[in-house]
């Protein structure tokens, strides 16, 4: 009977999760807000930006709690206690005037909102298809990478129609409805349905941290998202100060951002069903780093700033699908959440890096070189990396021939 139930609740569980990612993916279109903000706070665009980097720090750190959050309340009542926080910070920044009280509001609670909901409903939903790690999580993150993409438009229409305080409680309004109906659609994944086909060791949070494998990975994480979360939450700002775009045109960098995001996310993740994850997670980085060397060497016009930009969203959004199924593929499932969650730190640990290192030392261009030296460093880890006791099996296999 329980055989007969665990197919419609996991697809259910799969749509409610799909729902709440493209709520929550809408914190990326936080660039459309920079500006009003800025004139409304009487603050340069530089200190109002500084709110995506906490909330990105925010974000991550809720994230690396998510699985202690899950076993005490469970994912349905997590997801939807995220979804009415999120609505709270939202509309609490609507009414923000000042600085401190916007890096609180927006950085703070809504980064936390975000993060609680995100990772928690993406490794839930894993756990229900391991035998399709790759396509689920390409399903669940690219709701999340098309809800920028959705909000880009819904934010734009309500910032065109509304005052900037209406706008924030629309938003927030919106967000909420959608993750509370994505969460009343879960429920948490049975650990015997990653029994089936996990392979290998189950690793609990404290075997992983003792491997160095573990922080190799993280510090390649850390690159990753260095690079992709400083360029998105600035690239409305690159467009008008590098290329000198109207603010019309360099808005349309969010479209480019969320379109090649998506395309990042879908392509990456299908792939790393059909070859080796860490080897996809390569291909990644090497877009990323023609991004960055455009951004950094290239004679910047539209077209090439464009194309520079979906080089590193598309680069973020698959390292962000394949990042969950490659710790499993390393780690086990059983624990993926809390595996998982501490790497997934280094989400807030490379977009605060981006933005301090971009305002104590002169802005865009030296953070793109950083960016670049460490894409390069992730690149040779990633060509060498191997499973924790992989080379030990492999030379046993040699010895024995079997």
């Amino acid at each position: 009977m329980k055989t007969q139930h665990a197919i419609p609740i996991r697809w259910l569980t799969l749509s409610g999760t799909i729902v709440t990612q493209f709520a929550l993916g809408s914190v990326y279109t936080w660039s459309l807000f920079n500006s009003p903000l800025a004139s409304k706070l009487h603050q340069p665009v530089s200190q109002v930006a500084f709110v995506f980097g906490l909330l990105s720090l925010a974000l991550a750190v809720a994230s690396s709690l998510a699985g202690k959050l899950q076993e005490r309340f469970g994912v349905r009542k997590v997801t939807v206690g995220a979804g009415l926080l999120l609505c709270l910070g939202l509309c609490l920044t609507s009414y923000a005037d000042s600085l401190l009280a916007l890096w609180l509001c927006a950085g703070i609670l809504v980064g936390f909102a975000d993060g609680t909901g995100y990772l928690l409903t993406l490794s839930n939903c894993v756990k229900w298809f391991p035998e399709r790690k790759g396509v689920v999580s390409a399903c669940a993150i690219g709701a999340y990478g098309l809800g920028s993409l959705g909000f880009k438009y819904i934010n734009s229409q309500l910032l065109s129609h509304f005052s900037l305080t209406t706008s924030f409680q629309l938003w927030g309004l919106i967000v909420m409805l959608m993750a509370v109906a994505g969460g009343l659609m879960m429920q948490d994944a049975p650990k015997a349905a990653t029994k089936k086909v996990a392979a290998g060791h189950d690793y609990t949070l404290r075997e992983s941290v003792r491997s160095p494998q573990y922080w190799l990975l993280a510090l390649m994480f850390v690159s990753a998202c260095m690079s992709g979360l400083y360029v998105i939450g600035i690239a409305k700002d690159i467009g008008e100060s590098l290329v000198h775009l109207s603010p019309l045109e360099a808005a349309n960098a969010v479209t480019i951002i969320a379109i090649a995001n998506l395309g990042g996310r879908l392509v990456l993740g299908v792939l790393s069903d059909r070859m080796t994850r860490i080897r996809v997670i390569t291909l990644a980085q090497l877009v990323s780093l023609l991004g960055m060397s455009t951004l950094l060497f290239a004679h910047l016009n539209q077209l090439s700033f464009f194309l520079s930009l979906a080089c590193v969203a598309f680069s973020f959004g698959g390292t962000i699908t394949v990042y969950p199924s490659l710790v499993s593929d390393f780690f086990g499932l059983n624990n993926l959440t809390k595996n998982y969650g501490v790497i997934y730190l280094g989400f807030g640990i490379g977009s605060i890096i981006g933005s301090l290192v971009a305002s104590l030392f002169g802005g865009f261009m030296v953070t793109f070189h950083l960016i670049l030296v460490l894409s390069l460093i992730s690149l040779v880890i990633s060509v060498a990396l191997h499973r924790p006791g992989e080379k030990g099996r492999l030379a046993l296999q040699q010895v024995t021939g079997k």
